[in-house]
């Protein structure tokens, strides 16, 4: 495995050029420092810096993606690494990353590093390895006619490549591992559905980590893939994301920095599962960002338990009237672990409708969960349908949960509502069991699955939604025995 080696080591100010230009790929060599920084890029965070230029190191030029990585280099030139006195970071601690030896990934994994794909085989699969999507494990030859998946091709005359640079580029709410994945990644997989166009089978993702450094070393290898989808008017398409590392990796250390963006036209419905089951000695950043034009249907049910720190960005707009967003999400905390959701849908046009359902569990004594939910109904948004809930189970008594609902109405005509419990599980559940002959221990184990598979059983397909329930089940059983209780 081929890998370019970053070791922050800033002891003054560094000369910051005003702009990162694509250079000849070549070797990484030790950072000069320098006495006498560039006025115009003082704000500049020489570590960011450092970073981007070990990213860009890495790179082969593509054509395809100089508009992204352009503007990926720009943002990068003015924000800082986030630390504990940021808001949006209050809660997470980023340390983990920062501290590290970060090593862009620079080649795909060799084919006998990687496990077969599971469940339905007859599914559209792209297989996703340390951000390289490898062809020959992958099978897309079922979809209909007019859909493509596959890379964003660099010939800027190609109608759907025209279609998708359109997006490219101009999202305004993205943070520092926005930009990061913007640079660094290798490629960037398209998900084009074309009008009234609707795909029967879920098109599976399936992103492996497979280099990674060993429990207890400063090595973090890091990898950045990207997916695009447009789904075009009427059109409809279930999305599977699934992460996981390769068999034997369940201690590795490594930071997976993936972005998803989604487009979905006027009439149009997205499906969207996202499973997150990383090691436990990992770092998992990432984004999603989607717009909904007018009478259009975004479902995202979400189920993460992996990650040392696990973190998701969810961004959705509604672009147009009568759209519909419905967001379910489970966090599970089993060990030293921070679960982080921070989300945002802004609501611009009449009628529009959202209900979010956050849940997690905080299973032991250091770990973490932090949900920052922001809903925001603009003016123009009358008879408006949006709710909000987050519910928490701590099972420890020093597991820690933040969380910070936020709904904000300017429109007057609406129907919001937002509410938020923490708890432990109560003794009178448990009373209920015992008095029908069911030990204490089942009854805490059924208790506890149950607060998870309110979200669990919304995956909407069977081979996932088992695979998710019997992982949750094995996490919880391994929970239960070193458990105070």
């Amino acid at each position: 495995m081929s890998v370019s080696a970053f070791t922050p080591q800033i002891h003054t100010p560094l000369t910051i050029k005003p702009k990162i230009k694509h250079r000849q790929k070549q070797k990484p060599k030790s950072f000069s420092l320098f006495t006498t920084p560039i006025t115009q890029a003082s704000f500049s965070d020489p570590f960011v810096l450092q970073l981007a230029e070990t990213l860009e190191d890495s790179l082969s030029p593509s054509v395809s993606l100089q508009k992204l990585r352009d503007s990926s280099s720009e943002s990068l030139l003015s924000t800082s690494w986030p630390s504990r006195k940021d808001e949006p970071f209050r809660f997470t601690d980023t340390s983990f990353i920062r501290h590290s030896q970060i090593l862009p990934i620079t080649k795909p994994p060799q084919l006998d590093y990687l496990p077969s794909i599971n469940g339905d085989t007859l599914l559209p699969n792209i297989v996703i390895a340390d951000g390289f999507v490898l062809n020959s494990m992958s099978k897309v030859s079922t979809l209909p006619d007019g859909v493509y998946v596959g890379g964003l091709l660099s010939n800027s005359s190609d109608r759907i490549a025209k279609r998708v640079l359109e997006f490219v580029g101009d999202f305004e709410w993205g943070d520092l591992f926005w930009s990061i994945n913007g640079l660094g990644t290798p490629v960037m997989t398209v998900v084009y559905v074309p009008a009234g166009v609707k795909v029967d089978n879920p098109i599976h993702f399936k992103y492996v980590s497979v280099e990674g450094g060993e429990e207890g070393s400063k090595k973090l290898p890091v990898s950045n893939p990207r997916v695009f989808v447009v789904v075009e008017e009427g059109g409809d398409v279930g999305i599977i994301e699934e992460f996981v590392s390769k068999e034997g990796n369940d201690d590795k250390r490594y930071w997976a920095n993936p972005v998803l963006e989604v487009v979905i036209g006027k009439g149009a419905k997205v499906r969207h599962s996202y499973v997150q089951s990383q090691s436990l000695n990992s770092a998992h950043i990432k984004w999603t960002a989607v717009r909904q034009e007018a009478a259009s249907s975004y479902e995202l049910v979400e189920v993460s338990t992996g990650g040392k720190l696990s973190r998701h960005n969810l961004h959705v707009q509604q672009l147009g009237p009568d759209t519909a967003t419905e967001l379910s999400t489970f966090h599970l905390s089993v060990g030293d672990q921070t679960q982080d959701l921070h989300s945002r849908l802004v609501l611009d046009h009449p009628r529009g409708y959202s209900q979010q359902l956050h849940k997690c569990i905080v299973a032991h004594s250091q770990g973490q969960a932090v949900f920052d939910g922001n809903v925001k109904v603009n003016r123009y948004a009358q008879q408006t349908d949006a709710g909000q809930l987050t519910r928490s189970l701590l099972l420890e008594p020093r597991a820690t949960v933040n969380i910070k609902p936020n709904l904000q109405i300017i429109a007057d005509d609406v129907k919001c509502s937002h509410g938020a419990a923490i708890s432990d599980l109560e003794e009178t559940q448990l009373f209920y069991f015992q008095a029908r002959g069911i030990d204490l221990e089942t009854a805490r184990k059924a208790l506890v699955f149950s607060f998870g598979a309110e979200v669990i059983e919304k995956l909407p397909y069977s081979f996932i939604r088992k695979q998710v329930e019997n992982h949750v089940k094995g996490l919880l059983d391994s929970s239960f025995k070193g458990s105070s209780h």
